[in-house]
């Protein structure tokens, strides 16, 4: 029923008023109500949507802009490109990877003097498979003598070709000379490189709230300002960096002890960072990331977030087992007892394997000169050498 205006009323007559509608019980503004609050909510979640992505955009530009781009051994590398051996496996990836003993930049001073150089205290091969079915990190011994050719000074000056220790390279004429000198050595090709400093291997190490090792002794050494309980420990940062780079009071004192110190760390610093503790909880993600990001100078290949997770992204897959680690094939030098030289022929036998894609085993049986050994119990279609893998515990 309505008046002669039009207007909608009730059984009385009486006019129902606007915004009622035909329904006594005010179903039109009900859902005009409920309009208004999905309008309201619509805005409300856009609103936290666009800030989301803005916060997001903002962590990724931090990260993304953490990283150093080694320019200037990209320009080194491409002024001798046609002497640079040619890669012959598809898909697969080697990497060098260098922790730099420079006194310079904030907190690597307590260490020692800056005298404007830096030598390579760790220098490791990884080489990642094709389809990423394994990973093998090759340690480099710092005292190695290998053939350094003429190489670019940091003064801009060119240093003459030298039979040296190979981390004279490194120190000569930096990242571009070590990488010249291993291809040359290996006659593997390196695609990309990285430098890790002092400070920023321990901040990596307090990212992931520490790293779990064992001992079997305790250790009191005063050099690496290291004092820690036999068992089950938990290194932070600055302990880790003791641990790995102690070499006169740990062990037998050699550098083959050291390596091997520093790869079953890095086994167990790869099973954290793997673990679902780090992987899936970003509150604890993103503090790895920024400091990881922070404390690389890599080439421009890798100087961006998104090329370093499009490499990395395919080593979550790979079993631990997998995950090796070894030393060069290595013995005393001949002419000097405290350097090194290659043990033949099987570091020409390991080189070439990694050149051409095809497996290593690994295992902690020791061979003459920490070279390669296939143990009587044993039987293997690749070569097998002395090392560990991520898989190993030396908890258990």
């Amino acid at each position: 029923m309505s008046d002669t205006a039009g207007t909608p009323t009730g059984r009385t007559g009486r006019a129902l008023g606007p915004g009622l509608g035909v329904s006594a019980s005010g179903i039109g503004l009900i859902r005009r109500r409920r309009r208004r609050w999905i309008r309201v909510g619509t805005l409300g979640v856009t609103a936290v949507v666009a800030v989301a992505v803005g916060t997001a955009s903002a962590l990724y530009a931090k990260l993304d802009g953490n990283i150093t781009p080694d320019e200037a051994a990209a320009a080194e590398l491409a002024r001798y490109e046609k002497e640079r051996p040619t890669a012959l496996a598809k898909g697969a990836r080697n990497i060098l990877l260098i922790g730099s003993d420079s006194r310079a930049g904030a907190g690597n001073g307590r260490y020692g003097r800056d005298r404007g150089t830096a030598r390579s205290d760790t220098m490791i091969l990884l080489h990642l498979a094709a389809g990423r079915r394994s990973a093998t990190a090759v340690s480099i011994p710092r005292d190695l003598m290998v053939d350094v050719p003429a190489c670019l000074r940091r003064d801009g000056t060119r240093a003459e070709p030298m039979f040296a220790m190979v981390n004279y390279a490194f120190e000569t004429g930096g990242s571009a000379c070590a990488i010249r000198t291993l291809e040359q050595l290996t006659g593997i090709r390196i695609d990309h490189h990285v430098v890790v400093d002092f400070t920023g291997f321990k901040r990596m190490v307090d990212a992931v709230d520490g790293v779990q090792i064992c001992l079997k002794k305790a250790i009191h050494d005063k050099a690496a300002k290291l004092r820690l309980p036999a068992g089950t420990v938990i290194l932070n940062g600055e302990q880790a960096l003791g641990y790995v780079r102690a070499r006169k009071s740990l062990g037998d004192g050699s550098d083959t002890d050291r390596m091997d110190r520093q790869q079953r760390f890095l086994a167990a610093l790869v099973n954290k960072v793997r673990s679902n503790d780090v992987l899936l909880n970003p509150a604890k993600l993103y503090p790895v990331l920024d400091a990881a990001t922070s404390a690389l100078t890599t080439d421009p290949g890798l100087a961006s977030l998104r090329n370093l997770y499009e490499l990395v992204r395919g080593l979550r897959d790979i079993p631990t087992e997998r995950v090796q680690f070894l030393t060069v094939p290595r013995e005393s030098y001949v002419y000097n007892a405290n350097r090194d030289q290659l043990v033949e022929p099987e570091a020409e036998r390991l080189f070439e394997r990694l050149r051409t894609d095809r497996p290593v085993e690994v295992t902690p049986d020791s061979g003459r000169g920490n070279g390669s050994q296939e143990p009587a119990a044993r039987v293997s279609p690749a070569p097998t050498f002395r090392g560990n893998t991520a898989a190993d515990d030396d908890c258990r």
